[in-house]
């Protein structure tokens, strides 16, 4: 959406000029004809997003589980439907929830403190992170932000082989969105999470480690600092995770 707004400097002096603001509507996910959830989104790449949330939310195992994805505009916002194979309707049932959030945050489906503790898969092994190709894959990230650079509101969430080349990028107004859009195209697109390096524009919260850990990816570099939690949790499993990743340094926290 392209809009005119007044612009107003220091020195009082005005001017009229046009900023083009970044997509934010609601999306309705239905699995199975059961809603689920209703998620703030940017509305591109949907059925990645869908693919990439029933993956994260562990609704679905492969993407060979998640069927033909419908996309249906309506005066209200998006309903996107997909019909999910091979986990049991009563159990989709019980996990059913239905809310409405700025982003997708990662604790739908969570019923209470002892599932949100539950630890994250273990990691596989897998080489340490090597400096060149961290700065590689962010500042190729940061190139590619075409909507961030547009509205200067997107979140951008990238996937890059060993050598830091970027294979894939996803834009959001939620991060969490932006790693579900990733995580959807790399399964549709058949590449191993553990192949390669996750890159991320957001603050290092925990809800993107688990998204991560549980897609199957192995490192995370992210150019925001991370939280305790994120910390906690990345160094439990054992995913290599750097942080504040710049043009010239980064910190490596696991």
């Amino acid at each position: 959406m392209v809009d005119r707004t007044l612009e107003i400097s220091r020195d009082g002096s005005t001017r009229q000029i046009e900023r083009e603001w970044v997509g934010e509507v609601p999306v309705a996910l239905e699995f199975n004809g059961l809603a689920y959830a209703v998620m703030m989104a940017t509305p591109s790449d949907l059925e990645d997003f869908v693919r990439g949330f029933a993956l994260s939310e562990g609704l679905a195992s492969n993407v060979s589980a998640i069927g033909e994805i419908a996309i249906a505009v309506t005066d209200k916002g998006i309903v996107a439907r997909a019909h999910l194979s091979g986990l049991g309707i009563e159990q989709l049932t019980e996990r059913v929830r239905t809310r409405v959030a700025e982003s997708s945050c990662g604790l739908c489906g969570i019923e209470n403190l002892e599932a949100l503790a539950k630890p994250l898969p273990s990691v596989p092994q897998h080489e340490p992170l090597k400096p060149a190709p961290v700065f590689r894959a962010v500042a190729a990230l940061r190139e590619r932000q075409a909507l961030n650079q547009r509205t200067g509101a997107a979140h951008g969430a990238g996937f890059a082989d060993c050598e830091g080349e970027l294979l894939f990028m996803r834009e959001d107004v939620g991060r969490h969105n932006a790693i579900d859009k990733l995580v959807g195209a790399l399964a549709l697109a058949g590449i191993a999470p553990a192949d390669g390096i996750f890159v991320s524009t957001a603050r290092c919260s925990y809800e993107i480690v688990e998204k991560v850990v549980r897609a199957g990816g192995t490192c995370l570099a992210t150019v925001s600092l991370p939280t305790s939690m994120a910390v906690q949790r990345a160094r439990a499993c054992g995913l290599s995770l750097v942080c504040l990743a710049r043009d010239d340094s980064y910190l490596r926290i696991v």
